[in-house]
């Protein structure tokens, strides 16, 4: 999945579980440049070092940074940039069909995606032109609506 810096999904690719990441990376970074020929820049995960890189720099100039975590850190810590994709992730889960593999094929399993962020960004939209507060984050009270207060 690629993402823009707000966490909006701009690409997704689902294979079946015997593909590699970095192996499909190939396809999902060929079809971003497609669709989203003014990206530039691209942050990715420690895995998706080494031939991707050289790739990506040469056919489809593209930069691609690599996020990596250092031995020296223990416990957890926020990666720049890698939150944003992990964040992402955390929001489609939250939609009953993309929990479990439901889907046999991996293009329903992708329309599913496609679906759970329309109803996440029209949902964002709503409330923005609405000019209700966003949501509160895990364990904190709803702030007051501003037609109730």
């Amino acid at each position: 999945m690629a993402t823009d810096c707000l966490g909006l999904v701009l690409m997704v690719t689902v294979t079946s579980a015997g593909m590699q990441d970095r192996d499909t990376a190939y396809r999902l970074l060929a079809l971003l440049r497609e669709h989203f020929s003014t990206v530039t820049l691209v942050w990715a995960d420690g895995g998706y070092a080494g031939r991707l890189v050289v790739w990506a720099k040469a056919v489809l100039r593209l930069t691609i940074t690599i996020v990596k975590r250092t031995d020296d850190i223990k416990g957890f810590v926020v990666l720049p940039r890698r939150w944003v994709a992990e964040r992402t992730f955390g929001r489609l889960i939250r939609h009953r069909r993309l929990v479990r593999d439901y889907e046999r094929k991996p293009e329903h399993h992708e329309a599913m995606v496609w679906w759970a962020t329309l109803a996440i960004m029209s949902r964002r939209l709503a409330r923005e032109l609405a000019g209700d507060p966003p949501p509160p984050h895990w364990g904190q009270p709803h702030p007051p609506s501003p037609t109730t207060a």
